[in-house]
């Protein structure tokens, strides 16, 4: 399905791959509640969303990821194939993984937060949220991302401060969907691959060492640590600054930057 928009040449140039097929929007709510209702139908499997504009989008736990038109790449990707539900918790972690290495195609160096963010140094520049619908052992997955391309005439009253592609390259969003696209194609394997993810993860989060600062849910008191790595489930393990170690689960708390 090809619908026009400044991603057709992107679509004519991924014929013969499985992401060949995108839509581009003007304006909608949220590309990943229209990728939600398309799930189930495998009609749309490989199928991406592009808008120009988001009036409801959202971020991890229902935080809003608002981006004034023009200045963001936002996107999502339905996989073309189901992923195991057991699974489930990689593809976050594999979709930042492809993210990362296609900005880097285009001089834009990240480092991977847990649980979802990619920073420019302590700013973040991306985010990925996925949808998933869920039957029996196995489950479709959209892929959703935001990336900051282009920073906004007008300051954004925003705490703290986002990054921008341009920050550091200048960045066209047809260069950056393609190349992200391909990435998802060339890394469809690594689905079953849990560990490799999980090492290729860490690598590119700068783990282990990184320090975190972490709030658990129903604590008002964010608390320091040094993060080791991903585990199983995409948990965080962590040491505390009084030596003590724990693994702090993708539920149970978010990271302060």
């Amino acid at each position: 399905m090809i619908t026009g928009g400044p991603y057709e040449g992107v679509a004519h140039e991924l014929m013969g791959t499985p992401f060949a097929s995108i839509a581009y929007v003007e304006e909608t709510a949220s590309t990943n509640a229209d990728a939600a209702n398309l799930l189930d139908d495998r009609r749309y499997a490989g199928h991406s969303i592009v808008a120009e504009y988001q009036s409801r989008g959202a971020g991890r736990r229902g935080r809003l990821w608002l981006a004034p038109a023009g200045s963001a790449l936002l996107c999502t990707t339905i996989l073309p194939r189901a992923v195991a539900a057991s699974k489930l918790w990689l593809v976050p972690f594999w979709t930042a993984l492809a993210v990362r290495n296609a900005l880097l195609d285009s001089g834009v160096m990240t480092i991977l937060q847990w649980p979802n963010d990619l920073l420019i140094g302590e700013r973040k520049l991306a985010g990925v949220l996925c949808q998933s619908s869920v039957s029996g052992a196995m489950a479709h997955v959209a892929c959703g991302v935001g990336i900051n391309v282009r920073r906004p005439g007008v300051e954004q009253d925003i705490e703290p401060p986002p990054a921008f592609c341009d920050d550091a390259a200048p960045v066209e969003r047809t260069k950056l969907l393609r190349a992200i696209l391909r990435e998802y194609d060339r890394a469809l394997f690594l689905l079953d691959e849990p560990e490799r993810v999980a090492t290729a993860w860490d690598e590119a989060a700068a783990l282990p060492g990184r320090r975190y600062r972490i709030v658990l849910d129903g604590d008002d008191c964010p608390f320091e640590a040094t993060a080791q790595g991903l585990t199983e489930g995409g948990g965080l393990a962590v040491t505390r600054d009084d030596g003590s170690r724990e693994t702090i689960s993708l539920a149970d708390a978010r990271v302060l930057r």
